[in-house]
């Protein structure tokens, strides 16, 4: 190998430079003949020698790499009598040893690739690990990690190896700062991460220990099982710790204040245990009021999350009133008559089977304007969760818990058995669809994905994640009402564009002053005539809606489950189920909450409507005197199953 030379070379310069080439051309002991002569140069290599001890040092690694160490140690030894000067010959024997239990061998046979390589970090960052996690010697660990850092400060592998092994020996604010600093070097590498979240659970700081925690989630890679499934434990457990400290209550009460400010209107909010979902918003317009009222169920777990998800839906509303836009989701007879005859084949299906014609009729005004309900909310719903994320930070972590809920009790709803058999298949999918946008967007800001829980068909997931890029698309630059661009577009896709109308909506009367709403509350500042006069009239409201509303399938679903289980058994069996529901009943019964038990029946958890459904139906077979005094109002859903149980 020869080339030119610039001109400059010459003299005692030719000899730095014939040192330089023959430093770069070695191999271990295997060292190059440079020769500079007349502005040439000659290096000569002995490369037959080279390529024989690379093969075999490649045939030495492929045993380590399989895990075949005792087969990899003597053709190291071999490879170092032939040419003792190649440090990673000695680093690599080093590792062997180390695997193979032997510390004392290791260490001699890194501290010799040293004397070769004193900057060989590999090295280095292997004996730091044999004194430290064998050893249990952190100190003299710690002069060889720093001598690494020292070589090379964007090692950030040394870096976190550091911090981790003082996490290991207990002392969590160096190993922290450690991890921190490499964190520094490289974001990305989900180790160090995952050892951030790690220290601050330990240290109490379990915020923050949420926080790194879905940045590890999301940053894994899709062979990361190991990372994926500490990273949502770690998450789960610190997002539970932290509600028991901050129930998200002041950051209600903030939201509340601007977002009244903005509407102009007061806001209330009180609890009720009887609405459908877990909570809901009654626009002050709506309902001939002075105030806005949300209505929630205490029991629901990340309960303030719930109620800032309704006041952002106040909010996005009057963001569209500001501008002119606000729209109103309707239905009508016609579009409800069309969706019947659109799906007249399951109806009468479920005739043919022998259930009367008014619950079929029930059934299917129930499933309308679920459908529909959920088709609205769904793209408004992206928008609120995004919003919240973003600018309600503290609350990240109630937000997690509910919506990690909610989904899970999705997921449960179109993939039980009972719902499949007796629902419309295309109903059925665009259900799913939009709850696997929901679950998409879940992913997005937490790094956990549910979306298998949905047991989604190729077609299904293709279109739920066409819908969520759309709302991506809108996502960081939405403007006022354009949510409902995409519940005109989703209605299309998914063909339920037929059975509802998006109306401008009317002009509402002028809100009330501020001075309006000082004068009512210096006359009645606790409320207490406006409210009793409201608890009054939405009781009745409430049983009214309650007819309207019909059938609850879920119920007579598992009304179904129950009557099949209860026909195995005795009366008096059924009677002892009844009174231990009863007991668990004292307590209050949440039909969103999961995970009750009944004593006596084994290797089985229920929601809580599964429980309301087995509640009433024990009572009905075994203590039908009593069944008045529980106040459960499934009559018609007893009745239905039955019919359901009979075909």
């Amino acid at each position: 190998m020869s080339f030119f030379l610039n001109s400059k070379w010459g003299g005692g310069e030719n000899q730095a430079l014939n040192n330089k080439l023959v430093e770069y051309f070695s191999f271990g002991n295997i060292k190059p003949q440079v020769t500079i002569d007349k502005g040439f140069v000659s290096i000569e290599i002995d490369i037959p020698t080279i390529a024989e001890q690379q093969t075999e040092f490649n045939k030495a690694t492929s045993y380590c790499e399989k895990n075949q160490f005792d087969q990899a140690i003597p053709v190291l030894h071999a490879l170092i009598s032939k040419n003792p000067s190649n440090s990673e010959f000695h680093r690599v024997l080093g590792q062997a040893y180390s695997v193979v239990g032997d510390n004392e061998k290791a260490i001699d046979c890194l501290i010799d690739a040293l004397k070769w390589n004193p900057k060989n970090n590999y090295a280095l960052l292997m004996i730091g690990n044999v004194f430290a996690r064998s050893k249990n010697d952190l100190q003299t660990a710690k002069k060889y990690y720093d001598k690494v850092i020292e070589n090379d400060p964007t090692d950030h592998i040394a870096i976190n190896n550091l911090g981790t092994n003082f996490l290991q020996a207990g002392k969590i604010e160096d190993g922290l700062a450690y991890l921190e600093k490499a964190y520094s070097v490289n974001n990305e590498y989900t180790n160090t991460i995952y050892g951030i979240a790690l220290a601050n659970e330990i240290l109490g700081n379990n915020f923050i220990a949420f926080e790194f925690g879905t940045e590890c989630l999301k940053k894994c890679k899709a062979n990361d099982v190991n990372f994926k499934k500490l990273s949502t434990e770690l998450i789960i457990k610190n997002a539970k710790e932290y509600l028991k400290k901050y129930s998200g209550e002041k950051s209600f009460l903030l939201y509340k204040n601007i977002v009244e400010s903005l509407c102009k209107r007061p806001i209330k909010a009180i609890e009720d245990n009887t609405i459908d979902t877990a909570a809901k918003i009654e626009y002050a317009e709506n309902y001939k009021r002075d105030y806005h009222l949300i209505k929630y169920k205490s029991n629901y777990i990340g309960v303030y999350h719930l109620m800032m998800h309704e006041i952002a839906h106040l909010q996005l509303a009057t963001e569209a009133r500001s501008e002119k836009a606000n729209m109103q989701f309707v239905t009508n007879k016609e579009q409800l008559a069309r969706f019947k005859s659109d799906f007249s084949k399951q109806i009468d299906n479920l005739r043919k089977s022998g259930i009367p014609n008014e619950s079929v009729e029930k059934f299917f005004n129930a499933i309308f304007h679920g459908l529909n309900l959920q088709l609205f909310n769904t793209p408004i719903d992206l928008f609120i969760e995004d919003r919240l994320y973003e600018q309600q930070q503290e609350i990240r972590p109630i937000q997690f818990l509910s919506l990690l809920q909610m989904l899970h009790e999705s997921a449960k709803s179109v993939t039980d058995n009972t719902v499949i058999k007796y629902s419309s298949a295309t109903i059925l999918s665009g259900t799913k669809i939009l709850n696997i946008v929901n679950a998409l967007l879940f992913k997005d800001l937490f790094g956990l994905d549910l979306i298998s829980e949905f047991n989604p068909t190729q077609s299904e997931l293709k279109q739920a994640k066409d819908f969520f890029q759309e709302f991506y698309e809108y996502r960081d630059n939405k403007a006022a009402a354009e949510e409902y661009e995409l519940i005109t577009h989703w209605g299309e896709d998914l063909k339920l564009s037929n059975y509802f109308s998006l109306i401008k909506e009317p002009n509402f009367d002028k809100p009330i002053t501020i001075e309006d709403a000082i004068s009512k509350f210096e006359s009645d500042p606790l409320g207490i005539n406006s409210d009793l006069e409201f608890k009054e009239d939405e009781m009745q409201k409430f049983q009214q809606s309650q007819k309207e509303l019909g059938t609850n399938m879920a119920v007579v679903m598992f009304m179904v489950d129950a009557l099949q289980y209860f026909s195995k058994l005795s009366i008096s069996q059924i009677k002892e189920i009844a009174l231990q529901i009863a007991l668990i009943g004292t307590q209050g019964i949440s039909p969103e909450k999961s995970n009750y038990i009944i004593p006596s029946i084994k290797d089985k958890q229920f929601s809580g409507y599964n429980l309301l459904a087995y509640y009433y139906v024990s009572w009905k077979l075994a203590i039908p005197e009593m069944l008045e005094s529980l106040h459960l109002p499934y009559d018609g859903e007893y009745q239905l199953a039955k019919q359901m149980f009979k075909s």
